[in-house]
């Protein structure tokens, strides 16, 4: 007996731009995807991930009228009290209407302490080593949005766009239903929108 197969009705087509590199690259291509999805979807919560906030200043020329979070590292990423996001980036972002969030990292933090001083590796970083085999954009904008969600900057109830990158700019875009840290596996990824294309 041959199963039956499901009616078009049931599938849902969503393109996915797989990129030849990762990086910074693909960073204007990957806000385009992104905010071309969130007008299809009428979505009004977008994440962006930045450091020295290039990416952030890009991303408000394709979302003017969402919700926009900027998501930087944590302060004392890189040294002791150093933040990268100037404060004339930051007053130009918030200028702008967009919201910047700056607190400590949902998959790092107090474990990466731990791993530092007694060597060995915490709950969360193994959490985020299994989100890297996506690649390392999808790690930075699941993370993104699990601190964006405990800072009260997005709805879990809502779906948002997150992205992402590899060490610079942006490079992968999720569609998403996003948690708190303590409801991680609450999480779903809905579709992905652009990612690196990984090499065999």
């Amino acid at each position: 007996m041959s199963e039956s197969r499901p009616s078009v009705r049931d599938e849902l087509a969503v393109p996915c731009v797989y990129f030849k590199e990762s990086g910074k690259v693909n960073t204007r291509r990957t806000l385009e995807i992104a905010a071309q999805r969130a007008r299809e979807l009428d979505v009004d919560q977008v994440l962006v991930a930045t450091t020295a906030g290039e990416t952030g200043l890009q991303a408000l020329d394709f979302f003017p009228g969402e919700i926009l979070v900027i998501v930087t590292h944590s302060t004392g990423f890189v040294r002791p009290d150093a933040q990268q996001l100037s404060p004339e980036v930051r007053r130009k972002l918030e200028g702008a209407g967009a919201q910047v969030l700056t607190c400590q990292h949902a998959l790092g933090g107090i474990n990466r302490a731990v791993r530092r001083k007694l060597n060995t590796y915490q709950l969360d970083e193994i959490i985020a080593y299994t989100l890297r085999i996506f690649g390392q954009g999808t790690k930075v904008a699941v993370e993104a949005a699990l601190m964006a969600a405990d800072a009260g900057k997005l709805s879990t109830v809502r779906p948002c766009i997150s992205m992402g990158g590899t060490s610079e700019g942006a490079d992968t875009a999720l569609l998403l239903k996003a948690a708190h840290a303590q409801d991680f596996f609450d999480l779903r990824i809905m579709e992905f929108l652009a990612k690196p294309h990984l090499p065999f």
